[in-house]
């Protein structure tokens, strides 16, 4: 990194963080109180706070990691700052942990921005700041910074392992994704990412070496025609299936391996992968989430997705096979009709923006979800399309990594969508700089609308005296 990079870097995360406090402090004075899921974190905490390690709220779905981490910090710090009584693990301190957890993404989303485009030597230091600035202030995480939930801690080690990954410290990164889990038992599926990183990695160079034997066969690694496709499934399969290549596979991810292990031990005990209410989150073959992410990203990454250009090839790939697009289409809709849920929570609370999304959309008719299937297939197309500069090995990783943390979702929940969508953001080309502008300039806006409404819009229940906000 150049000294004027490392300068900008420094000045825009002062800046983001100076601001960041500020409203924190609007924040707290709106909402002193726990406010939604925060009501069965932060007794929570406060029960580890003063040392009572075995009592539990059946209610809360995660492991313990988020309460063990804040007693961890806050109380060092209260003991050093001489703090007492009340102000030591109050819903301000606690919150805080949070923004704390947000500098910190806004620094390994730099770090992984700068090590996965390393290569493109085109793109400046001031783009990679830029970039880094817009995914630190992405909503649908940056709006949980200013309350006590999971997400940014989630985020944070999660990220954190994936770097580590990256620069080849397996070892470490299976420690930070064991913290990962212990803020959410769903981010095991980015342990097996960060392993399936690491395969991908190695079945590119294998492949590669199969296309020099076949200088006279036109198969891409990257992407190419349904032979194409079949022939690399096929080397797939026969690598995997060689017991060599399987040993020198286990020999790099026997962190991860571990990890996963450790996973499916903890399902047989726990009876499940959920660990208190699990009345409200049944795993299910819920199909169309996939459809809802996809539509999620394009929504906050229309700068790379829904350009004009971008609409034309689209067009054009849809008259040129026209007949493939037929059949996704038929299987769109067969997933749809088959296999969508709706959630008791999704209809009955209308606090959270998803409340109104269905309402507005997928209520109004009951073909409104099957005519929504032209866009799905566009979201699709254009997402992958994005993706084409990635290895087909990696890509068939990510695709995996995705359906398994979003499709057996029964809910419909935004912050479901956080990961795989940094991961998939961070992986894909630069835009120009005026469309980095943009993409950050519609993140503050919607920030700002987010923000407005739940310190401003407040309302009550006809059955309850306390003061509701809208929120995520």
């Amino acid at each position: 990194m150049e000294r004027a990079e490392a300068y900008g870097l420094s000045g825009a995360m002062s800046g983001a963080f100076l601001l960041s406090c500020l409203l924190f402090a609007a924040v707290s004075r709106r909402q002193r109180g726990p406010y939604m899921d925060e009501v069965f974190h932060v007794p929570q905490a406060q029960a580890y706070c003063h040392g009572h390690f075995l009592q539990w709220d059946p209610m809360i779905t995660t492991l313990p990691g988020l309460y063990l981490l804040s007693v961890g910090v806050v109380k060092p710090a209260a003991w050093l700052l001489g703090w007492t009584g009340n102000v030591v693990c109050s819903v301000g301190m606690l919150r805080f942990i949070n923004l704390l957890f947000s500098a910190g993404n806004f620094y390994l989303l730099y770090l992984l921005l700068f090590k996965i485009h390393q290569k493109n030597k085109a793109v400046s230091g001031f783009q990679r700041i830029l970039s880094a600035l817009t995914l630190a202030t992405f909503p649908t995480l940056y709006f949980f910074t200013f309350l006590y939930y999971t997400d940014p801690g989630s985020v944070f080690f999660t990220l954190f392992s994936y770097l580590m990954c990256l620069y080849g410290n397996h070892k470490t990164s299976a420690l930070l994704g064991f913290c990962g889990f212990m803020f959410r038992q769903t981010n095991i599926v980015w342990t097996v990412f960060c392993a399936g990183n690491v395969v991908a990695e190695k079945l590119n160079e294998a492949w590669k070496i199969e296309l020099q034997k076949k200088k006279d066969e036109k198969i891409s690694s990257r992407k190419g025609s349904f032979s194409d496709l079949t022939r690399i499934l096929q080397f797939l399969v026969e690598y995997l299936l060689s017991p060599k290549n399987l040993v020198a596979l286990t020999v790099l991810t026997w962190p991860y391996i571990m990890l996963v292990s450790l996973f499916f031990v903890f399902v047989f005990i726990n009876g499940g992968i959920v660990v208190g209410d699990r009345s409200s989150h049944e795993a299910c073959l819920h199909f169309p989430q996939l459809f809802y992410f996809l539509s999620f990203t394009v929504f906050f990454s229309f700068p790379h997705l829904l350009t004009p250009a971008k609409i034309r090839k689209f067009l054009l790939s849809l008259r040129k096979h026209p007949v493939q697009y037929g059949l996704i289409t038929v299987i769109f809709l067969f997933l749809i009709w088959k296999f969508t849920y709706v959630h008791k929570y999704l209809l009955a609370d209308n606090r959270h923006y998803t409340f109104y999304v269905w309402r507005k959309v997928f209520q109004r008719h009951n073909l409104v979800k099957y005519l929504l299937v032209p866009f799905y297939i566009f979201a699709g197309w254009s997402f992958a399309d994005t993706l084409k500069s990635k290895s087909i090995f990696w890509i068939l990783m990510y695709l995996v990594c995705l359906l398994a943390v979003t499709v057996p979702q029964k809910l419909l929940e935004f912050r479901y969508f956080i990961l795989p969508f940094l991961i998939y953001r961070l992986n894909i080309p630069f835009l120009s700089l005026y469309r980095q502008l943009l993409e950050l300039a519609f993140y503050i806006l919607v920030n700002a609308v987010t923000f407005y409404l739940f310190l401003n819009r407040t309302f009550q229940w006809e059955n309850s005296d306390e003061v509701q906000r809208f929120m995520w």
